[in-house]
């Protein structure tokens, strides 16, 4: 891709943002839906988050093998059968709300979307030049967030105003997209990322896997702690929220947010670079989720204003760190690491997801929502040093982000 004319219409975006919205969809919808049909089936709040935290947990594991798929198979199978596995599975959750079943399902969606999570943002990678790097994850980013903004609101309402049978036809669209996905493949070429012909020619053979590790953790864990509140807010508000449009509309108020400011800090990251906007959003997340615990701690219900505020401050920091800590884990290792790269920020977002639907769950059941939500505060918190300590060299100089301006999409 060259440096000029709008992102959106760069070859290979086109179906890049069908694949990721489709895909998306379907993930998006059943985040909610499906710990919802579990506590239908009998499952108490611990075995709720379950659901999600197995999804995750397979999810991240997969990620690990995504970047060998994508060598040994090309883009075309692999990126099919991700889709495949994501769609399918939702449609088979209405043969039983039984625990047992929602977990088995969930763990093959998460091979799924494991597959889907890598590709998408490693095809990111593949397809601009690092000048705008970071306007292009924005508008990926932005294709994966307006499913979830629509969606993942509108599931719990969809399962129970409509039927739970709705919603998991509904989550089958992540096979729309198998076309586009082949697509997406023609246009990036059968090899891995790290290999595709435009960015080959810059790999560096003396850069260490191990090496490009130690520089992906900072940005991984500071990615994992905010989708660590995300991920709790997300799972536990239709639960947590007795009014059902209150609920709907902090989703759909923390989704907007989240979606306008991954889409739109890319473009400010690649004129300003994305250090300076680390250090003011971490602790701003503990604020957010501050605030979500002081609003349903209340005896005589949800606290509405302080509720929303809440999720509009959470949504920021959710949105806005996925698109800098992606950038910043592309910009830390040379070009043959970048299917490594997207594969270690993947598991840090899915990771932390997982890890606030399990572990905040948890510790709702044995204190309450709003000491679990302090909890998950005050680590995103903990985390200031890492967003103020300085990104370490990258593998090649060309991955350095850009400090001078550039042409907006």
């Amino acid at each position: 891709m060259d440096g000029r004319g709008s992102i959106w219409r760069q070859p290979g975006m086109a179906p890049l943002v069908v694949v990721s919205c489709t895909g998306f969809s379907g993930y998006a919808l059943l985040l909610t839906v499906a710990p919802l049909w579990a506590v239908e089936g009998g499952a108490t709040t611990a075995g709720s988050g379950l659901v999600n935290g197995v999804l995750l947990l397979v999810t991240v594991l997969t990620q690990l093998f995504v970047p060998r798929a994508l060598r040994r198979f090309g883009w075309g199978p692999v990126l099919a059968a991700g889709l495949a596995l994501l769609g399918v599975p939702g449609v088979l959750l209405s043969l039983s709300d039984q625990l047992g079943v929602v977990l088995a399902l969930s763990a093959v969606r998460g091979v799924g979307f494991g597959i889907l999570t890598v590709t998408g943002s490693a095809a990111v990678a593949a397809l601009v030049v690092a000048e705008r790097r970071g306007e292009a994850i924005g508008a990926y980013g932005l294709a994966v967030a307006v499913p979830n903004l629509v969606l993942l609101p509108a599931g719990p309402w969809i399962a129970e105003s409509l039927g739970y049978w709705v919603a998991f036809t509904l989550s089958a669209l992540p096979l729309a997209g198998v076309p586009a996905a082949l697509r997406l493949a023609a246009a990036l070429g059968r090899g891995a990322p790290d290999l595709h012909p435009a960015t080959a020619a810059l790999a560096d053979p003396l850069d260490p896997a191990s090496a490009a590790y130690r520089r992906l953790l900072r940005p991984m864990l500071l990615l994992l702690v905010v989708t660590l509140a995300g991920g709790a807010v997300i799972t536990f508000t239709p639960q947590m929220v007795d009014s059902p449009s209150l609920a709907a509309g902090g989703l759909f108020l923390m989704g907007l947010t989240a979606a306008l400011s991954r889409w739109r800090v890319g473009a400010l990251a690649d004129r300003l670079g994305p250090q300076r906007f680390l250090v003011p959003l971490v602790p701003l997340t503990g604020v957010g989720m501050a605030l979500v615990a002081w609003s349903v701690a209340g005896s005589d219900g949800v606290r509405a204003g302080a509720f929303l505020l809440a999720m509009l401050l959470v949504g920021l920091c959710y949105g806005a760190l996925q698109n800098l800590t992606l950038l910043i884990s592309f910009a830390a290792v040379s070009r043959r690491h970048h299917n490594l790269a997207s594969a270690v920020w993947n598991a840090g977002f899915d990771g932390g997801t997982a890890l606030g639907s399990v572990a905040v769950g948890v510790m709702a059941q044995l204190t309450s929502f709003s000491t679990a939500f302090l909890c998950a505060g005050a680590i995103a918190v903990a985390t200031l040093p890492l967003a103020l300590q300085r990104s370490a060299a990258a593998g090649t100089s060309t991955e350095r982000a850009p400090r001078t301006p550039r042409a907006s999409g």
